[in-house]
């Protein structure tokens, strides 16, 4: 199995399976196919707690199975204008991701859901229920707009404002921190916390949250009386 990432700023991600390989993904995220493909619709072979995972992570509670049948290929799109961030975890590796984020992933990928810190979720945009992927093989994650990747060394860290945070290995430690005195946060513009990212491990970060999307593009809308 291996991908290629095509086109922006609507990215699909193009699947290559030899004969009897499977990939699992999200519902509606296929866009096209080789007419040898095989679809099956499951719970994620996790019965209903898998199907509650997945539903209180942001993802819906079935997923689809493709099956080659012969060498096929299978493209999956971004539900959004952004990135598609393709990766092959290694055994023993962990990637924790924002709700929303899976796109698809080898079946041989476990998908979990990660609790934060409760002042991660009451205060940090990443929110307190997070995704985390742990197996080994290829995942595909969705980012909103551009991503941009940094490895931290241990001990070193780095400031994101509430939401900007896409994924980063379980191998980062994440905490919230308030924003210090009260006329940056009155107007500052930028909320009441930052999330801080400490190494060592890899984070990705995304340059436009849907949220913040959504927000620019409401302030733009007349008002209706």
């Amino acid at each position: 199995m291996n991908y290629e990432i095509k086109g922006q700023p609507y990215p699909v991600s193009v699947v290559h399976l030899n004969g009897g390989e499977s990939v699992n993904c999200q519902r509606g995220a296929m866009i096209w196919m080789t007419p040898n493909m095989e679809m099956a619709t499951n719970m994620g072979g996790s019965g209903f707690g898998g199907m509650l995972k997945r539903a209180v992570s942001g993802e819906s509670i079935f997923q689809n199975t493709y099956t080659a049948k012969g060498d096929g290929m299978i493209a999956f799109g971004s539900s959004f204008p952004g990135e598609i961030k393709g990766m092959y975890l290694e055994p023993g590796q962990t990637i924790i991701a924002q709700k929303r984020a899976y796109l698809a992933a080898a079946p041989t990928v476990n998908f979990e859901v990660a609790f934060q810190k409760v002042g991660a979720g009451l205060f940090g945009g990443e929110g307190f229920i997070m995704q985390r992927f742990t197996g080994s093989g290829m995942l595909l994650l969705e980012i909103d707009g551009s991503v941009v990747e940094y490895a931290l060394a241990p001990g070193e860290s780095m400031l994101i404002d509430n939401g900007f945070l896409a994924a980063m290995e379980g191998t980062v430690q994440m905490s919230v921190e308030r924003v210090k005195g009260l006329g940056n946060v009155l107007a500052g513009g930028e909320g009441l916390t930052n999330v801080r990212v400490t190494g060592p491990g890899k984070i990705w970060l995304q340059t436009m949250p849907i949220n913040q999307f959504i927000d620019t593009i409401a302030g733009l809308l007349p008002v209706r009386g």
